[in-house]
């Protein structure tokens, strides 16, 4: 039997919000923006750290322990995710709709599992506003429908759903697992580079570059398809997203080039706002990007891509580049103190023998993906059933 339709508002409250520049100024907070959660696991993997000073303008709402947090931004892409223990008191951006439950009325997991539906995204889809930059309000979230059965059977069909969803987690848990082995490897292979067990030549990063720059200075002519345009919030940890994008024509990308024109093997650091999220380009997809994004080109008979990604993802280097960070209304990373990073340098030879553990690592990575697929249709197929009241 198909549940009452309730406005999503009436089951919910609001979260409290403050201004971090103002009341925690000398404070490190944790800001979730946009780029934080990742669409894929539906979690917050990528919060950023900064001083409450330097905290950007959207940093507005304190959340707390099971808060569903939806993107108001490309709702194409789904982007939403559970605050867990580990963020209750971090910071959302205003590009989040806080979702609150009332426990007396609506579920957590209930709550969501549904916004994770087609019916939902659609909905948004439908109602977002905005051809480059598709987003919805809090007040069309907040109006969006929800079916809302008894407690007892949101509980139980939030069970079923755990239950599936587990086994799409153990995929990508796995794959996360994969990821830490690679990041620990670097390490057994070159040593921590703060102490630099191993006593390589210590260098600045222009050392090992050809060229260091950024994205283009100037707002761009964008368009509703063609060359991919790129900011600093498709530049992820390990990954570049070619998903949330903007678009340019051939006459704009053939002026954007000549200015920063990535190819594969060049190395991507987002510099603007959230600092420091680093990845090699692993494709020959043309693309041009915005200032918030800066490029290294590599002399690559001294430096392999993958140990330079990995380098720069390590804590110390991470933590150099924040430091070098300035702020206004929000940190920024220029090309500069980029060119002053201090890394190590090892051998070439044995750069390349940790590129070939890459390249195997990535093959294995490549069959979970496809096992996650399976496993992705299986839990859509229940969600349908659940919320359709069939299940």
């Amino acid at each position: 039997m198909k549940a009452k339709l309730v406005p999503i508002k009436n089951c919910v409250e609001k979260a409290k919000t403050w201004n971090p520049v103002a009341e925690a100024k000398d404070e490190i907070i944790t800001y979730i923006d946009i780029a934080a959660v990742d669409n894929d696991l539906k979690k917050i993997v990528e919060p950023t750290l900064c001083l409450g000073s330097e905290a950007p303008s959207r940093a507005r709402q304190l959340v707390q322990k099971n808060d569903v947090l939806v993107s108001t931004v490309r709702p194409n892409l789904n982007s939403v995710a559970v605050v867990s223990e580990k963020f209750s008191g971090a910071t959302a951006s205003t590009g989040y709709t806080v979702l609150r439950s009332l426990p007396e009325i609506l579920d957590t997991q209930y709550l969501f599992h549904w916004v994770k539906t087609d019916y939902f995204i659609n909905e948004m889809v439908k109602l977002a506003t905005g051809q480059s930059y598709p987003a919805v309000s809090d007040r069309i979230i907040l109006n969006s429908q929800i079916p809302l059965p008894s407690l007892e059977e949101q509980r139980r069909i939030a069970s079923i759903l755990d239950k599936a969803d587990e086994l799409r987690q153990k995929r990508q848990q796995a794959m996360e697992k994969l990821d830490q082995l690679l990041q620990a490897t670097f390490i057994d292979m070159f040593g921590d580079p703060v102490s630099n067990p191993k006593n390589f030549p210590v260098h600045d990063l222009e050392f090992v570059a050809s060229k260091v720059t950024d994205g283009t200075h100037h707002t761009p002519k964008r368009e509703t398809s063609g060359i991919p345009l790129l900011s600093a919030r498709n530049v992820l940890m390990g990954k570049i997203d070619f998903l949330n994008i903007d678009f340019v024509g051939e006459e704009e990308y053939e002026r954007l080039r000549k200015r920063c024109e990535p190819k594969r093997g060049d190395i991507l650091i987002s510099c603007s706002g959230s600092i420091g999220r680093v990845s090699a380009v692993d494709t020959d997809r043309p693309f041009v990007m915005v200032r918030s994004a800066a490029l290294l080109k590599l002399k690559k008979d001294i430096v392999t891509s993958k140990f330079m990604e990995y380098l720069l993802r390590t804590p110390y280097l991470q933590s150099q580049m924040i430091r070098s960070s300035k702020s206004s209304s929000q940190a920024n990373l220029f090309q500069e103190p980029i060119k002053r990073l201090k890394i190590f340098l090892p051998s070439i030879e044995l750069q390349e023998n940790f590129e070939k553990f890459i390249a195997i690592s990535t093959k294995e990575k490549e069959k979970l993906v496809q096992s996650n697929d399976k496993l992705e249709a299986l839990f859509k197929s229940l969600q349908n059933q659940a919320f359709s009241g069939t299940l």
